[in-house]
């Protein structure tokens, strides 16, 4: 193999024809037939050697990577454990060991007694070399714990049950779940959905503890191939809730979980464009829906008529409810105002009594914790910002007062008051005003190298949240900014619905107008900006580089979502359908096709200088298949014209989130960041 020039792909000739346009592809064969079996040599030696010319281009900067390891490591308290939480007649925490990747399971009674373990993730991953735990579930008694395991990256989870107290695994094991595991029927079944052969769960399906997996009952179907189905308990545990959705409609059944095999109640039936979740007390039936309101109003039925809603909190344009939770006493609704987390008290027998949480800093992230129990006094809260690490905070309803009792401790050291957050807001080109979170040394130049990260799709919303890794950019002059871009639901639904389908392109617009806005006020210069984003995100690396490549000094694009129009054309594929309502359905819809084509970063690049580029793929990914990443670097170094540099690194024993393990998975952090700075020309 000659590591002194990277590996060019074999280009054969593929054309398939729609909407009578010929798409030529010239790098399909890339995508092994046999997937998602990858045994095709052409197509491993193809990725073997991109890793090969990977590692020959980074061994220069191994001193680097280490350091950037060592240092990040060393923010990590190695021997950790979380604050202790009630449930039951038990408290449960987790635990992580001196040195451990995984973590430890704990309890101990109430009462007093002895620590008991009850999952070990360190021995459950020996041997692997990848490792994640999917679903964990404790029965009602107490007695039995329920768990998955993927061990290979392609998300597809083994259930295995055991006794707690003896640690004797049941020879009940189920393969292929991708879901919640919850136990009903006094913990005689167990509710799970398992993953179909195009990876959809459309099923909902219940084990009698110690009958075969092939006497499993399906307690419902889903025939619409673009809606997913998952399972839950009520948050006083009688009802399980069995919901269906897609990503703009949704539908929710209710069976009793005493009695898991009753007929289901249809809480209301599916209407396009209509999302909604719903919880029960007593006889009333709270639900969340956007039927009113695209930012969602919450209503009450009761349960002999659900789908009669009556509202109990109107929907608004400033108040963006993004959820709710019940309580014995009272209720709890999270949201978001101009952005920022809000969280509200409020009470069954006063409407009008309305008792938000205040926090101490004006741009943050908060939010309910793990709140297990139907009674209780005191919400377990979680709390960060950009320059406060992570708490755990627990807040007392009655007295109305936060208690902190935990904050993630840094063993390096921190020093928070040599760092500075701002919330600005930056104009793109339409006009609308882009948030952005930015962080940076007080000390830092002005108009030094810049980090930008933005995702912008799917409604997901990219909080300003402290991260320990961030500080070896920033600890070198870097300021980091997040573009809370249109296509995300910062701002509510419409912004999210502001990134999607015919509008997409506002999402990119607003990430290069936002970039540009940062070099007009002075915080950094074009080429001094590093990007970085994964899956969707991207897909706004490939769409921002081919628009606009000279504002980058260095590109990160993380598994990413770079062949739009082929894998849009492609029902067979996993995730297809279901994602029509976001992007389009270029099959069926002219427009579509004509509007994927003109962005879809593959069918886009041009013989054009692109900035510096770090790809990164997964061969087990199930959600951005790995021939994604490939084709477009195969594509890319065929038609550039610069000599920069342009990396694939592929993990070949993993998925779409990369590597596992908590040390693990730093290690890709640190060759990322070694690729920066290398990039930007920064020592040190």
């Amino acid at each position: 193999m000659n590591l002194a020039t990277p590996p060019v792909a074999a280009k054969q000739p593929h054309v398939e024809t729609h909407h009578g346009i010929a798409l030529r592809d010239d790098y399909a064969w890339l995508r092994d037939p046999a997937y998602p079996e990858v045994t095709d040599k052409a197509v491993l030696a193809h990725l073997e050697a991109e890793n090969a010319w990977f590692e020959s281009r980074m061994a220069p900067h191994r001193e680097r990577i280490d350091a950037l390891f060592k240092e990040m490591r060393g923010r990590i308290k190695e021997a950790d454990k979380s604050v202790p939480q009630k449930d039951g007649d038990w408290l449960y925490w987790i635990e992580f060991e001196e040195g451990a990747e995984y973590k430890k399971w704990w309890r101990r009674p109430v009462a007093g007694g002895a620590d008991e373990l009850i999952l070990d993730e360190v021995a459950l991953a020996e041997g692997h070399e990848y490792f994640r735990l999917g679903a964990i579930a404790v029965s009602q008694d107490g007695r039995l714990l329920a768990w998955s395991v993927d061990d290979n990256g392609s998300e597809r989870y083994t259930a295995r049950i055991k006794v707690i107290a003896s640690g004797e695994v049941l020879p009940d094991e189920i393969p292929g779940t991708l879901s919640s595991l919850v136990w009903v029927a006094g913990d005689k079944g167990l509710v799970y959905s398992l993953a179909n052969e195009q990876w959809r769960t459309d099923n909902a399906r219940l084990h009698w503890l110690g009958q075969p997996v092939a006497e499993d009952v399906e307690l419902y179907h889903e025939d619409d191939d673009g809606f997913r189905v998952g399972a839950s308990l009520s948050a006083n545990e009688q009802w399980l809730i069995i919901g269906t959705s897609d990503h703009e409609t949704s539908e929710v059944r209710l069976v009793p979980a005493a009695d898991p095999l009753a007929a289901p109640v249809l809480v209301r039936a599916r209407q396009s464009g209509v999302e909604y979740d719903v919880d029960l007390r007593g006889e009333t039936l709270f639900v969340h829906a956007n039927d009113s309101h695209e930012n969602f109003r919450l209503a009450t039925a009761p349960l002999s008529a659900p789908g009669e809603w009556t509202t109990l909190i109107e929907g608004s344009d400033e108040f963006y409810l993004t959820g709710f939770d019940l309580f014995r006493d009272f209720y709890v609704i999270e949201g978001r105002v101009r952005g920022l987390d809000r969280i509200e008290v409020r009470y069954y027998d006063d409407p009008a009594r309305v008792e938000p949480i205040a926090f101490p800093e004006a741009s943050f992230s908060a939010g309910l914790g793990d709140n297990p129990e139907w009674a209780v006094t005191k919400l377990r809260l979680s709390y960060e910002s950009m320059v406060s690490p992570a708490s755990v905070l627990d807040y007392d309803v009655a007295a109305r007062g936060l208690a902190t009792l935990k904050v993630q401790e840094i063993p390096s050291g921190y020093d928070a008051s040599l760092y500075a957050t701002e919330r600005l807001e930056i104009a793109a080109r339409d006009g609308t005003l882009v948030p952005v979170s930015l962080v940076y040394r007080r000390d830092r130049h002005a108009g030094g190298p810049l980090h930008l990260y933005g995702y912008g799709a799917y409604g997901i919303a990219i909080e300003p949240g402290f991260s320990t890794t961030r500080l070896s950019l920033i600890d070198r002059g870097f300021a980091y900014a997040i573009a809370h871009i249109r296509g995300g639901d910062d701002l509510g639904r419409a912004w999210y619905k502001a990134g999607k389908l015919e509008r997409r392109t506002n999402t990119f617009t607003d990430f290069v107008d936002v970039a540009r806005g940062l070099i007009a006020r002075g915080h950094t210069q074009a080429g001094r900006i590093s990007i970085s984003g994964g899956s969707a995100g991207g897909e706004l690396m490939g769409a921002v580089i081919n628009s606009d490549p000279g504002l980058w000094g260095a590109v990160v694009a993380h598994v990413p979502f770079v062949d739009v129009l082929n894998t849009m054309l492609d029902p067979t594929l996993p995730l297809t359908p279901g994602e029509w309502p976001e992007w389009g359905n270029p099959i069926e819809d002219e427009a579509a096709f004509t509007l994927i084509r003109s962005y879809s970063p593959y069918d886009q690049v041009k013989a054009q200088p692109y900035p510096p580029l770090l790809v990164t793929a997964g061969l087990n990914d199930p959600r951005v298949t790995y021939w994604e990443p490939a084709k477009w670097v195969a594509k890319l170094r065929e038609l550039k014209t610069d000599t920069n540099e342009l990396l694939l690194k592929t993990n070949m024993g993993a998925g779409h989130g990369g590597k596992s393990g908590r040390f693990e998975s730093l290690k890709e952090t640190a060759e990322e960041f070694a690729f920066i700075l290398w990039q930007l020309g920064i020592e040190g």
